[in-house]
Order: structure tokens, then C-alpha cells, then sequence
């Protein structure tokens, strides 16, 4: 199933909402907060396989990366522990665009992802 809705709320209620809907654990979602003025808007997305992401969006649309953690993927890049790409990637959220993708276009005639669920 999916679902799409458009809401209005007070300025970090999608933090809220996304903390909440984290507990159904199956469930796959990105909630989208616009900034408003004087207030950075959020980005949270949640999978099953790769948990949560938050980001800042700022004003133009954009993913606002903070310094500390930019340096520390760059430090981590230095020591080897990680490819700087692969971190990066995971700071814009691309792993999750990519799982979530599938779903952003569930509509007449467009292909479908069956998920299936043994418990």
C-alpha cells in the first residue's frame, strides 16, 4: 500500500511524526518539512533495512550538511574507514532515495514492488 498526504502543522511536528512512525518498523516513509521564515525545513526518511535519516533543507530546497559532520567523514576517509563518497552519499541520503524511489511513483500503470512479509 501507499499513502501521500499534504499537511500543515508548527514548525518540527514532522520530528514527530516521524519518531512515531518509526515504531511500526515495516513501514517505509519520508516526511518532508518546508522551511519557513527563519526556520530550516527537515527531511526524515525511515526503511527497514537502513533505519533512519535526517536532514536539514534549506531555504532553495537544498540538504544542509553541518562542518562537523562533514569533517568527521572526511576523517574517518583519512584514517580508511570509510570511502568519502560512499559517507557523503550517506549524508545526502542517497541510499535512501534509492530504496524509497520505487514507491514515490505507485500510480496508474506505473511498476510495482511487492514486499512480502513472513512472520
Amino acid at each position: 500500500m501507499r499513502a501521500q498526504a499534504e499537511w500543515e502543522g508548527r514548525a518540527g511536528i514532522a520530528a514527530a511524526i516521524a519518531s512515531s512512525l518509526m515504531g511500526w518498523q515495516r513501514l517505509r516513509f519520508e516526511i518532508t518539512e518546508d522551511p519557513s521564515p527563519g526556520i530550516d525545513g527537515s527531511r526524515h526518511a525511515y526503511t527497514p533495512t537502513l533505519g533512519a535519516f535526517t536532514a536539514v533543507i534549506g531555504v532553495a530546497g537544498d540538504i544542509m550538511i553541518p562542518e562537523d559532520r562533514l569533517r568527521a567523514a572526511m576523517m574517518m576517509a583519512g584514517q580508511g574507514r570509510c570511502v568519502l563518497e560512499d559517507e557523503l552519499d550517506k549524508l545526502l541520503g542517497r541510499p535512501w532515495d534509492e530504496e524509497l524511489e520505487p514507491f514515490r511513483y505507485a500510480g496508474d500503470g506505473a511498476p510495482v514492488r511487492w514486499l512480502h512479509a513472513a512472520v
